[in-house]
C-alpha cells in the first residue's frame, strides 16, 4: 500500500492529465460543456419534486424536498457511476498499462476523480439552494461539516471502482450485474422518500442493511440541517468504507500480476 501511495504521488501529473483529457473528450464541441453533468440529477430532482414531494416526501416543503433529493442524487450518482465506469477502466487504459508500469490504482483513481468533479457541481447547486432558501449566513460551515462524509464517499467510490475494474477483467458480465444491482439499491436508499416511511412499516432494516445509506447521510445531514450526524452513523459509514478499501487492497494484491495476461 505504501508503494502504491508513493507511486501515485510520483505520477500525479500524469493522473491529472488523464482527468483533464476525460473532461475535454466528454464535452468537446458541446454547447453546455460540463454543465451537462448537472442535467440528469437536476432533471430527476424536478420530476421527483413535482410528482412525489407530497406523496413520498410526507408533505415536505417542495424546496426542502428538492434539496434533499438533489443531494442524494449527487452522492448516489457519484458512487454508482464510479463503480460502473470502473468496470471499463482497465480496458480503456490498456495502451497505457502495456507501456508503463504505473500502478493500476492510478487508473481507477482517474475514474473516481472524474466522477467527483461532476457530483461536486450538483452539491454546489444544493449549497446555493440552502443559502438562498434558508438564508443561513453560516452555510460555509455546513460545507466544512460535510468534509468527513465527502472523504469517506470518495474513498468508498475509489475502492468500489478498483474492485469492479479487476473483477471485470476476469468476469466480463460484472458491469451488467452491477447495473441491475444499482437499480435495486437505488430504491432501497432513502433518496426520493424519507427513511421514516419505511420505519413506520417496520422496514427500517432495509435501510440499515444498505451501505450506501450510511455514506450518503454523512454528506446530506450536515448540508441540509447544519448539524453533524450521530456518532454511530460516522462509525457505520467509516466501517463500510474501511471494508471496501480492505477488499480493494486484497483484490489488488491478489490479481495485479495476472491482469496483463488476461487483457
Amino acid at each position: 500500500m505504501i508503494h502504491h501511495a508513493s507511486a501515485m504521488w510520483k505520477f500525479r501529473h500524469f493522473l491529472m492529465a488523464l482527468v483533464k483529457l476525460d473532461l475535454r473528450q466528454r464535452y468537446r464541441k458541446s454547447v453546455l460543456g460540463i454543465g451537462w453533468s448537472l442535467l440528469n440529477p437536476i432533471a430527476m430532482t424536478v420530476v421527483f419534486t413535482v410528482v412525489f414531494s407530497k406523496v413520498l416526501g410526507a408533505g415536505a416543503d417542495p424546496i426542502a424536498y428538492a434539496a434533499s433529493v438533489l443531494t442524494g442524487m449527487a452522492v448516489w450518482s457519484f458512487l454508482r457511476d464510479s463503480t460502473l465506469q470502473g468496470c471499463r477502466c482497465f480496458h480503456a487504459n490498456e495502451a497505457y498499462i502495456r507501456q508503463s508500469p504505473i500502478p493500476y490504482t492510478v487508473y481507477t483513481l482517474r475514474t473516481a476523480m472524474g466522477q467527483a468533479i461532476h457530483s461536486s457541481l450538483a452539491l454546489a447547486v444544493v449549497v446555493a439552494m440552502v443559502a438562498l432558501y434558508q438564508g443561513d449566513p453560516a452555510v460555509l460551515l455546513r460545507v466544512v461539516l460535510m468534509a468527513p462524509g465527502i472523504v469517506l464517499a470518495f474513498l468508498a467510490a475509489w475502492a468500489a471502482a478498483t474492485i469492479a475494474a479487476f473483477t471485470t477483467v476476469f468476469f466480463h458480465d460484472t458491469q451488467h450485474l452491477l447495473e441491475v444491482l444499482a437499480q435495486i439499491v437505488f430504491f432501497m436508499t432513502p433518496i426520493m422518500y424519507p427513511r421514516g416511511l419505511l420505519d413506520d412499516k417496520q422496514l427500517g432494516w432495509v435501510v440499515d442493511a444498505n451501505p450506501v445509506y450510511w455514506v450518503l447521510e454523512l454528506t446530506r445531514t450536515p448540508l441540509l440541517t447544519g448539524h453533524l450526524p450521530a456518532p454511530t452513523m460516522y462509525l457505520a459509514g467509516a466501517g463500510v468504507t474501511l471494508a471496501l478499501v480492505g477488499l480493494a487492497a486484497g483484490v489488488v494484491a491478489w490479481l495485479q500480476k495476472r491482469v496483463i495476461f488476461v487483457l
